[in-house]
């Protein structure tokens, strides 16, 4: 892959109707004005995105959310041996409900908390989820899980137990999931506890089909990005100018997904001008790979002590109860 160093046109960042600028036209202009082109993970999910996002997880070649599915099935008795009674769960980046169900089956919890970007979806998922389970008190909060926010008033009473699901923790670089981590902490509370959803490093193969999927629905989705800049930052994007890529950096642990310009072209966001060379590409997301040992030591330099760790057969996913030190 040929990265290219192109020029941003600067111009006054557009205003909203407030009188302040968007996070995420701040973030993509910031983005689009570095020597590699990046634009950060967390906006995949609007709408689209998060509906993308669900088609990708039953895919053949994309093992993570049923491994993580069968560990959370099998092992639902032994984490709920591990979590206070009576908690208030949250849930970092809420999606659909399908994982948390399988701890509201086995585990004690008094409420639930999804905190997640997307707003419409989030307020969907938590109607399922009340309609499905009367009892429980749901408190859905529309926010960005990486940044600090307050629990709601209802749950201040209730010991606290985190849910990231997913290989969420991954998208961050490791200084970033660091500092999530820490912030988890501070949010839910000492002594809290957290089940922590990581990928385990694995053949590259294996890696490179699950994110380059037959079907092209990772390619939707990571083009979905450039649809949400069109929409909602005055973009004019070409979609089929671009290709979706996703490659494995064995020195960094890491998938990269990028966003490949197939041709030179100039490209309008936010009434800014920005260049393309051909082969130059926008950085999209990262998914590190773990050992259990490299996660051992991130939970501990970050405010976590590892209570119990469970994987699959194959070693291919892991999920693990951290307690806030």
């Amino acid at each position: 892959m040929n990265i290219h160093v192109a020029a941003l046109q600067k111009k006054p960042l557009p205003e909203q109707t407030d009188g302040g600028v968007s996070a995420f036209a701040v973030d993509v202009l910031d983005g689009l004005a570095r020597a590699q082109k990046q634009v950060p993970p967390k906006y995949f999910y609007d709408a689209a995105g998060s509906d993308l996002f669900e088609q990708i997880t039953v895919l053949p070649e994309y093992y993570p959310t049923r491994t993580e599915l069968g560990i959370l099935r099998r092992r639902g008795a032994d984490i709920a041996a591990l979590l206070p009674k009576r908690a208030a769960l949250v849930e970092f980046g809420a999606g659909a409900t399908t994982k948390v169900r399988l701890l509201l089956r086995d585990c004690d919890i008094a409420a639930y908390v999804p905190v997640d970007i997307s707003k419409d979806f989030l307020q969907s998922q938590a109607d399922k989820l009340r309609r499905d389970f009367p009892h429980l008190s749901v408190h859905p909060l529309a926010a960005d899980f990486t940044q600090a926010f307050e629990l709601p008033d209802e749950v201040a009473g209730c010991p606290k137990v985190g849910f990231f699901p997913g290989s969420t923790l991954g998208n961050f670089e490791p200084q970033e999931a660091s500092q999530f981590l820490r912030r988890a902490a501070d949010s839910l509370g000492a002594g809290a506890m957290m089940i922590l959803g990581v990928d385990l490093e694995k053949d590259e193969k294996i890696l490179h089909d699950a994110y380059n999927d037959a079907a092209g629905v990772t390619a939707k989705f990571n083009l979905n990005l450039m649809t949400r800049m069109n929409r909602e930052l005055g973009g004019n994007f070409d979609l089929s100018s671009f290709q979706h890529r996703a490659i494995y950096n064995r020195d960094q642990h890491r998938i990269e997904m990028h966003l490949i310009s197939r041709r030179p072209q100039m490209v309008r966001v936010c009434g800014h001008t920005v260049a393309f060379r051909a082969g130059e590409s926008i950085h999209t997301e990262n998914s590190y790979k773990y050992s259990i040992k490299r996660l051992y030591e991130l939970a501990r330099r970050s405010g976590w002590t590892p209570q119990e760790s469970w994987t699959d057969a194959e070693q291919m996913f892991s999920v693990h109860a951290l307690r806030a030190a």
